[in-house]
């Protein structure tokens, strides 16, 4: 086996992948790619994803090997956030949807202000959606204390400076992620403007705290090397509920295969956080994935209901992990096997 380079080393530690794919210590066998372990590997998920998980399943299709040009790309941004907006909504007692049609944003009521993961793509989205949905669901934006980065793509840090400008708010990321978005940009176009500048940086395990409410954030290398996952407590009706809320899903990074096998070491590490704190919602910031949009509009019909259309359980969100994982492993062996 090559040795693995020092920078290698510590993403897989910092993913938790030793044992599963020969970093720091002895590899498992593992099949060589082929025809016939793609084909496994996207049996294996469309058995995970059942009837339900159809929107998850999406991320077995072959994804390109190289990234979009630049034309294309802006081009398809313009028209995705050109959709037209759904209304914001709760979802939990603390917990609020203000987001775009395409990218999500969440803000976290707490005791001491707002918590809010991702901010779209441009300071008129935040303004337009992150303020305005607020405000349209009592809250005040100027309550906004913490932003927090899932990965540095401008879909999600787009509207970060000009919140953090306005309310003072301070502005979360990986380590990794803040490296990259001051030094390379995987993706730059004047569409989303600048990224912010490096406030507070994170590593895997830490926590952010503010008032009555602690959100651990976990590096889960893959859709970007520091994309952070967030988990959380959210309140229904008087019962708690433990929160996973991923912070970037797909393959849209070409033919990576260490992306890829990190990407399915990190579902692996955080199936079995899920087994272990009882994780039973799981949230995304591309509300297609979670089926956001769906499980709002059943809230604001009933809105008192005790059965909460986010409140999955543990099995579905260790089954939606196994999806990812098991895409991610077919197509890693698809792009083992081209030239």
């Amino acid at each position: 086996m090559k040795p693995l380079s020092q920078r290698t080393l510590s993403l897989c530690l910092l993913a938790g992948i030793a044992s599963l794919y020969g970093c720091g210590g002895t590899a498992k066998q593992v099949a060589a790619p082929s025809e016939a372990t793609v084909a496994a590997h996207v049996h294996a998920a469309t058995r995970a994803a059942g009837t339900d998980l159809g929107e998850v399943l999406t991320l077995c299709k072959p994804a390109p090997a190289a990234r979009a040009g630049q034309e294309d790309m802006e081009k398809g941004l313009r028209a995705l956030i050109g959709k037209p907006a759904p209304p914001p909504g709760r979802a939990f007692d603390n917990l609020y949807f203000v987001g775009g049609d395409w990218s999500s944003a969440w803000a976290i009521d707490t005791s001491e202000g707002i918590i809010l993961i991702d901010a779209l793509n441009t300071p008129m989205e935040a303004a337009t959606l992150i303020e305005g949905g607020l405000r349209k669901q009592g809250l005040d934006p100027a309550r906004i204390r913490y932003i927090i980065v899932s990965h540095g793509h401008g879909d999600h840090y787009g509207g970060a400076p000009y919140l953090a400008q306005k309310y003072g708010a301070r502005v979360v990321m990986s380590d990794l992620d803040w490296t990259m978005t001051e030094t390379r940009l995987e993706f730059a176009t004047p569409i989303w403007g600048a990224p912010p500048k490096r406030d507070i940086s994170v590593k895997d395990g830490d926590r952010i705290t503010l008032g009555n409410t602690s959100v651990t954030l976990h590096v889960i290398p893959g859709h970007t090397w520091g994309t952070l996952a967030s988990v959380f407590d959210v309140a229904w009706q008087g019962k708690t509920h433990r929160v996973l809320l991923w912070g970037g899903t797909g393959f849209n990074f070409g033919k990576d295969i260490p992306r890829l096998e990190a990407y399915g070491a990190s579902t692996q590490r955080m199936a079995s956080l899920s087994r272990s704190e009882g994780i039973d919602v799981m949230l995304s910031n591309h509300s297609r994935m979670d089926g956001s949009q769906a499980k709002l509009e059943k809230l604001r019909q009933d809105p008192g209901t005790p059965a909460n259309p986010f409140v999955i359980g543990q099995s579905t969100v260790e089954r939606t992990l196994t999806v990812m994982n098991q895409c991610a492993l077919a197509q890693r062996d698809r792009f083992a096997l081209m030239p």
